[in-house]
């Protein structure tokens, strides 16, 4: 048998590490996941390759010795093609966090995570107005037609968009226009695959799809990190104060939501993110600009932030200036405002407000998250 095996393998390739998964290369996998496919694993000659038996009896694997002996075949040992974080049954093991499938010098893998991973919010699912209703697409496939009279929420995506939302749009709109629904994960920092929605809560934590669901469209998603010290390196803080000629109820109400817009924000290293996209702003009245209105009240708030970012010794934020009107015109005050995170370590936001009315204090803490 062993010059037939030497024939039988000049023919047939030696199964690779890419030959036995159970997932893709690079998808995202968690402790105790299985990444082999036992179906998948060759069996060989007995006689060709009886170490292989001696390997099953070692480790006490009696239905895989029966199996050999009395088929004459027996079964690769997974080890034969799997390296760290696998163990010899094929599943995940060894590591915290969001690890991801890989090959290392031949050899199945499962690469841990390093000390933090981050991704992008990125538009996945679709709905698209036809005759017929809503088309639920995901990228170029279409999942579903669902009658406009049957769009609820269990027929559509709604963590984004209501469904009276939805319905709104659909109304409004023309055939062929499109509204997203739901968003994935993508560009992670450490080339990981695209996380669909499905799967973002079960592998990185509510925590993460709640912190998602609060922010625009290609902005900067932590999803693990590891162990970290919290250093304050930047602080500031400011007063909303009197202005006669202005609502001041209605400042206040700004300033405190420029404040929670802003409070919990995390940056990635050298990376770019704004403020959350669900925050609201009171229209001030102010008839020295052309709209009619400003959200008063955001640039005691924006200031308390900008003198935190300055001591940080971080740069000066896109739709920020200096001076005492610290938010520029034409700039939403929470997403269109972005902060750079020029440091090596992430960064995050915590401000806060103490008092009410015109007294108001706004505070805010720069954090970095530096590995323990």
């Amino acid at each position: 048998m062993y010059p037939f095996g030497n024939i039988v393998g000049n023919y047939c390739p030696q199964q690779g590490p890419t030959d036995i998964t159970a997932l893709s290369i690079g998808d995202t996998v968690l402790a105790g996941a299985q990444v082999t496919d036992d179906n998948k694993i060759r069996k060989v000659p007995l006689l060709y390759h009886p170490e292989y038996l001696m390997y099953y009896i070692s480790n006490m694997e009696f239905l895989d010795v029966i199996d050999a002996v009395v088929t004459g075949t027996v079964k690769t040992p997974t080890d034969q093609l799997t390296g760290s974080g696998i163990s010899k049954e094929g599943t995940a093991q060894g590591f915290k966090g969001p690890g991801i499938l890989a090959v290392t010098d031949n050899k199945l893998t499962v690469t841990y995570p390093g000390n933090f991973v981050y991704g992008y919010k990125t538009p996945y699912t679709f709905g698209v107005k036809t005759n017929d209703g809503l088309r639920i697409m995901e990228g170029k496939n279409t999942l579903k037609v669902i009658p406009y009279d049957q769009i609820n929420n269990n027929t559509v995506p709604h963590n984004y968009a209501s469904v009276d939302t939805i319905k709104g749009w659909y109304k409004s709109a023309n055939i062929g226009d499109s509204i997203t629904l739901d968003y994935a994960i993508s560009k992670f920092s450490d080339g990981r695959n695209l996380i669909i929605p499905e799967n973002i809560q079960p592998l990185f934590g509510a925590d993460v799809l709640n912190y998602m669901e609060n922010y625009p469209s290609g902005r900067p998603i932590e999803v693990y990190t590891s162990s970290v010290t919290e250093k304050v390196i930047g602080t500031g803080a400011d007063t909303v104060g009197y202005y006669a000629e202005y609502d001041n109820a209605k400042r206040a109400y700004n300033a405190h939501s420029f404040a929670e817009a802003w409070d919990g924000t995390i940056i990635p290293p050298h990376t770019t993110s704004s403020g959350k996209e669900t925050a609201g702003f009171e229209r001030v009245p102010d008839p020295t600009v052309s709209a009619g209105w400003v959200s008063h009240g955001v640039c005691p708030a924006a200031r308390s932030l900008r003198s935190a970012l300055f001591e940080a010794g971080l740069g000066l934020p896109v739709g920020m200036q200096s001076g005492e009107y610290a938010v520029k015109l034409g700039y939403n005050p929470a997403t269109g405002i972005t902060v750079t995170n020029t440091k090596d370590y992430p960064i995050k936001i915590v401000m806060w407000t103490e008092g009410s009315g015109t007294g108001m204090h706004i505070y805010s803490k720069i954090i970095e998250l530096v590995p323990n």
